[in-house]
């Protein structure tokens, strides 16, 4: 893990953010027409009342292009301007191309680098890190970062136990080396990140790779779905984005006092309850999107940190603490003084 020395001298800012969610909108009531469920089951455990389904013409791309652009006009910036475009995302359009070069061609960042992370939910933290690094080096000046799921891709509709969790939409950052390092708005102050591959079973999805592709013998078996073991993962999860959160504070040299806003993985309601009470901060300082989009993946923190902005829920000095965990096992942080 780094130290707090070794990132003294970061210096990079998040300038503009924009996101994506599609139009079609599917209500616990949907759900339980398909599955054996109600909203009130759902509600009750998750929080999530609604979620967003992309068209099945629509790719993972689509969406994160499209967020993308606002992105990219939030910060007033064209295209060919950015020079780094980093997508974290496990429903790529395919296995290669990455989704970022699908996500260049079609914003038209002719002068970009374009490479995908996969770290599930926790990838666009992932995502902002590496991005960071390029820019802190010197190797990269403006970059395009952006967490977009097609999760109706990946999902059983007959397991109500992770059916009714997860949704499609996509949300974009652009970062940019800040001039004025020790107060540029946006700046990015500290990350944090972890895995564990030995809970590596409790969130996965077991086929279509090269360990298990998908055959004719097995394709009734979905074995190319979510497989989730609930319980454990949400041991895991608050423990694992506890620790996080408290070493990325350590590492900007702030307190949990100083905290404005948390924007946390969207997952379940109950696990970000749980993370502001170990933390010792209320309810009403952790932004909440999950009742509208339901878990999103790589795709929540971006599109929470763009509503919370556009909503004018973010001001300059704002301290926002940024969490997440995901299949992996990871887990990571960062703070942003607004």
């Amino acid at each position: 893990m780094p130290t707090p020395s070794s990132q003294a001298f970061c210096a990079s800012s998040i300038i503009g953010t924009g996101s994506y969610m599609p139009e079609k909108v599917l209500t616990n009531d949907d759900l339980s027409k398909i599955v054996d469920t109600s909203d009130e089951w759902i509600t009750t455990r998750t929080g999530i009342r609604e979620r967003r389904i992309a068209a099945e013409d629509q790719a993972t791309s689509d969406m994160a292009a499209e967020a993308a652009r606002r992105a990219l006009a939030d910060a007033g910036i064209s295209a060919e301007e950015v020079n780094l475009i980093v997508v974290a995302t496990v429903t790529p359009d395919m296995f290669f191309p990455s989704t970022a070069c699908f996500v260049q061609k079609k914003i038209g960042a002719t002068n970009a680098v374009c490479f995908d992370i996969s770290a599930a939910c926790s990838g666009f933290l992932y995502a902002l890190q590496v991005a960071r690094h390029f820019i802190n080096t010197g190797n990269r000046s403006t970059a395009l970062v952006i967490g977009a799921e097609k999760l109706s891709s990946l999902i059983n509709w007959q397991d109500r136990n992770t059916c009714v969790l997860f949704g499609d939409g996509a949300g974009a950052v652009v970062i940019r080396r800040a001039e004025e390092e020790t107060d540029a708005p946006g700046r990015v102050l500290s990350t944090v990140m972890g895995s564990d591959g030995n809970l590596a079973d409790l969130l996965k999805v077991p086929g279509g790779g090269s360990a298990c592709p998908i055959t004719a013998e097995n394709a009734l078996s979905r074995p190319n779905t979510i497989h989730m073991e609930g319980r454990e993962t949400f041991k895991h999860a608050v423990t694992r984005m506890c620790q996080a959160s408290e070493q990325a504070l350590e590492m900007a040299g702030l307190k949990k006092e100083d905290i404005t806003l948390i924007i946390p993985h969207q997952a379940n309601l109950r696990i970000i309850q749980a993370i502001a009470d170990r933390l010792g901060l209320p309810h009403d300082k952790a932004f909440i999107n999950l009742d509208k989009y339901g878990n999103t993946s790589a795709a929540t923190i971006p599109v929470a940190l763009d509503e919370a902005n556009r909503a004018g829920r973010l001001k300059r000095g704002d301290i926002l603490l940024l969490v997440a965990f995901g299949g992996g096992f990871t887990w990571a942080s960062s703070v942003v003084r607004w």
